[in-house]
């Protein structure tokens, strides 16, 4: 397939639609920016500026890698899960030993699962990591005889493994998915779970400082609130909805699919806020500007992407 035929009428809507959004939110922002703030408001919407350029930049990245189709997305996607496993394994310091195991997520299980992707293979695409790479990291590990804390290092290197790069690898193979009765692009499939899911992330960032009151797991991450949850998924379902004719599914469906996704990448943020916890940090890195690292922006892709590829091949996928 041409990958220039990829960008057919439903993919130039959405893509149509969120160049609308951004330069809706770019007038806000430049509007906001001229008005007298203090220090604490005008901090607000110097953050909100900068995550706005953000937004664009990531657009034009997703948008110009999804022209090459299959190879743009598998090696867009290839890199994004690259940067995101690199932060996750330097929360904590490495010992010697853990060098060759991280060589091999690094340079041999990565880019296998993505050329997994790239081909198709879906048998071996779906338990490469999870199997061999889960049973041969631990021995290459204990090969080096250290056993101090062996337990959690090899967790951790298996944990990133399947979070950055597992479950990130399960977004561009939308694309090999076989859709009988579907006459849409697989391209317009996957903007729209990423579109519904970002706009979940960002529309109950809006609710949450509009309406938030309650947090909903504030010794967690205190800035999510019940009415930003309730917000946010809320609307970005009624979106995921309205956006049903670009995808196989009925406005019901698609609702229900909406809901769901939502739901993940809410949980995929929890988790990594847990991490972040845990490791003493406020964000995965810093890259991004106004939103920190790679990680900290994909990590409600991490669990919606690999269910919602399951979801949609059992029940519409041969």
């Amino acid at each position: 397939m041409n990958p220039l035929t990829w960008y057919d009428a439903p993919v130039r809507a959405l893509l149509g639609g969120v160049f609308v959004l951004l330069v809706i939110a770019s007038l806000i922002g430049r509007g906001l920016a001229r008005r007298p703030r203090d220090g604490a408001g005008r901090a607000t919407i110097e953050n909100l500026n900068a995550r706005i350029r953000a937004w664009w930049l990531m657009c034009a990245l997703v948008a110009g890698a999804l022209a090459g189709g299959l190879s743009g997305a598998v090696l867009l996607f290839g890199a994004i899960s690259f940067l995101a496993l690199r932060e996750f394994v330097t929360l904590t310091p490495t010992r010697r030993a853990d060098h060759e195991p991280l060589f091999w997520a690094f340079f041999v299980f990565l880019p296998l699962q993505y050329w997994l992707v790239g081909t198709g293979w879906y048998g071996m695409f779906t338990i490469l990591i999870p199997v061999y790479g889960f049973l041969f990291l631990p021995l290459r590990s204990a090969l080096n005889a250290d056993a101090q804390g062996f337990l959690a290092r090899t967790a951790r290197t298996q944990w990133a493994l399947m979070v950055c790069v597992y479950c990130v690898s399960h977004a561009p193979a939308l694309l090999t998915l076989e859709l009988p009765g579907f006459d849409g692009s697989r391209v317009a499939l996957l903007l729209w779970l990423l579109l519904v899911v970002q706009l979940s992330d960002v529309l109950q960032y809006v609710w949450g400082k509009l309406a938030g009151r309650r947090p909903i797991v504030p010794r967690l991450s205190p800035n999510k609130t019940v009415e930003g949850f309730a917000g946010g998924i809320g609307s970005a379902s009624l979106i995921g909805t309205l956006l049903a004719p670009v995808t196989p599914f009925t406005h019901g469906q698609a609702f229900g699919i909406a809901l769901l996704v939502c739901l993940l990448g809410f949980a995929g943020g929890l988790v990594m806020s847990a991490i972040k916890r845990d490791a003493g940090i406020k964000d995965f890195g810093a890259m991004i500007e106004g939103h920190g690292g790679v990680l900290d922006r994909i990590d409600s892709l991490c669990f919606s992407a690999p269910v919602f590829f399951h979801v949609v091949r059992y029940f519409w996928s041969p």
